[in-house]
């Protein structure tokens, strides 16, 4: 089967929020990972409504989507507009999986903020070794993760974002030593006034100036983590 290709619509069905930003993370995944996840067993750590688990099973694999709390009730309303999809749902915990060696590709979105709210930085780690554990030998772990980023975004997520001074962003010193288990790891950083949107509308003619103007701020100042680590 080879990849699905996103159209506008699907690619808003997958990524959900923040689109023309977020959804950088494909084509940097695709050039790390196998073409078709045909007959690979899939996993998605705080899926909410599912778009990455609809991204891998509209590419070949049997995904479950998962969540604190289960997520069928949110995530199947998406996944139905969809016929044919091998999905299931569950609660699981990113800090503990209950899979050792089961997976050949976990996927993620955003979630390591949340489990290591209140400075619990080590949980970053923790859920990376989970994640870990959970993939067979040669798994991929495909993800994208907030950045805490430069000192602006850091004032404006406490001032305008009702989460801001709880969630616990990632730092760019943290990256190596977070996924520093698996075998090898590749990654980028992007964005930096997508951040500023409060309407998608908004994040997305920002994000096209992301495009332009990557490249004239450092690592440290991009919002977005995109990575591939492989067991």
């Amino acid at each position: 089967m080879q990849m699905r290709t996103l159209g506008s619509n699907l690619k808003k069905d997958v990524i959900q929020w923040d689109i023309v930003n977020w959804s950088r993370a494909i084509p940097f995944w695709q050039k790390h990972i196998n073409p078709s996840f045909e007959s690979y067993q899939c996993l998605e750590l705080g899926g909410n409504s599912g778009g990455l688990s609809l991204w891998m099973a509209l590419n070949g694999g049997e995904s479950i989507c998962s969540d604190l709390e289960n997520p069928e009730e949110i995530a199947s309303p998406l996944h139905n507009k969809y016929p044919r999809l091998n999905i299931k749902y569950e609660a699981i915990n990113a800090l503990d999986i209950p899979y050792t060696n089961q997976f050949d590709l976990v996927a993620f979105k955003s979630i390591l903020g949340g489990v290591s709210r209140g400075g619990r930085n080590e949980r970053k780690k923790e859920t990376a070794k989970q994640i870990h554990k959970s993939l067979k030998k040669g798994g991929q772990l495909i993800f994208s993760e907030n950045l805490i980023a430069s000192p602006l975004h850091q004032f404006f997520r406490k001032k305008f974002v009702k989460w801001g001074n709880d969630w616990n962003y990632l730092s760019i010193d943290e990256v190596d030593a977070t996924f520093e288990d698996f075998d090898s790891f590749h990654y980028k950083t992007i964005g930096f006034f997508g951040a500023f949107g409060r309407t998608e509308s908004q994040r997305s003619f920002l994000g096209k100036l992301d495009r332009i103007f990557d490249k004239v701020f450092p690592k440290s100042n991009h919002y977005i983590l995109i990575g591939v680590a492989t067991k």
